[in-house]
């Protein structure tokens, strides 16, 4: 099972739908979520992207943050659904992973009784914790 991390701290999981590897999506399978590996290439979606209603972008390791580009970069191209940052993500990058355009986070049950709901909860308000708003305090 796994937990997922939204602003309001642990929440259930809303998604209903089936996930596919990049690899395996077909043509016309545009209603399944899709999980993209960190070494994907998310310009392989252009196109595509309208009728995607998730993406779930593996973490393989907490300092990996190839993950953060691939989310930044598929806002960029125009994607506007849900978007999951899923696997080794740590509570003090919350903030990175909500400013590069993830909605939420997945972690697994046992990472959830290590890093505990009051671990992300005090990183909720994302946008605060930013360097630049230390700055102007």
């Amino acid at each position: 099972m796994s937990v997922i991390i939204t602003d309001t701290g642990f929440s259930a999981d809303t998604w209903n739908g089936s996930f596919v590897p990049l690899a395996d999506l077909a043509a016309n399978d545009d209603d399944l979520g899709i999980d993209l590996p960190s070494t994907a290439d998310p310009h392989a979606l252009r196109g595509r992207l309208g009728s995607i209603p998730m993406i779930r972008v593996d973490f393989p390791a907490f300092n990996d943050g190839r993950g953060f580009t691939i989310a930044r970069t598929l806002r960029s191209l125009g994607y506007i659904g849900r978007l999951r940052a899923k696997g080794n993500v740590i509570p003090d990058q919350y903030a990175m992973a909500r400013r590069s355009g993830f909605d939420e986070v997945e972690i697994s049950d046992d990472a959830a009784l290590r890093m505990t709901e009051a671990h992300w909860l005090a990183r909720a308000n994302w946008r605060a914790h930013d360097y630049q708003s230390r700055l102007r305090a």
